[in-house]
């Protein structure tokens, strides 16, 4: 591991047990902005909803190749992952963020068992087939990379899966 992932990790953990020093930082970053909201409303009630899950937690399958940790400005590529995938065959790769917890459990930025559960009860139609994972961290001319190919990509994938809506969530 070389010295900017060790360095990442220190700073996660740091931050996350003294949230107050991640002030400055956040005070100073700017967002990437955008005019247009790519937002499309529910048309079905969940019951009826084929529901996908995206992550932008680092999640991946354990053989799957690991995100890029090495390059500073992240990795914009993406892992799909099935409806049918257990905990215990789950990995988080990403430094920039503490993720022990979710390491104990997966479903924290994950939440795929609970997804199934609903299913189970009726709360929703069924899981989705096609779900992702994406890392958090995204930065310079991969942004552009993240916006034009790999959410596309996304997109399209989860529309022949017929996602009715994606449940988001961060790492």
């Amino acid at each position: 591991m070389n010295y900017s992932r060790i360095k990442n990790r220190i700073i996660a953990r740091v931050i996350t047990r003294f949230p107050a020093l991640a002030v400055p930082f956040v005070r100073s970053y700017r967002p990437w902005e955008t005019r247009d909201i790519p937002w499309t409303p529910v048309k079905k009630a969940l019951e009826e909803s084929v529901v996908a899950l995206v992550t932008t937690a680092g999640v991946h399958l354990k053989h799957h190749r690991p995100f890029d940790m090495n390059d500073p400005l992240g990795d914009p590529s993406f892992r799909e992952l099935g409806p049918d995938v257990g905990a215990n065959e789950l990995m988080i790769t990403h430094d920039y963020y503490d993720h022990r917890d979710a390491d104990a459990d997966i479903n924290i930025v994950f939440p795929l068992a609970r997804l199934k559960e609903f299913a189970r009860e009726g709360r929703i139609r069924q899981v989705c087939e096609a779900n992702f994972s994406l890392m958090g961290h995204i930065d310079g001319h991969h942004i552009y990379t993240l916006m034009e190919i790999t959410a596309p990509e996304i997109a399209a994938r989860l529309n022949d899966a017929r996602a009715d809506c994606v449940l988001l969530t961060p790492g």
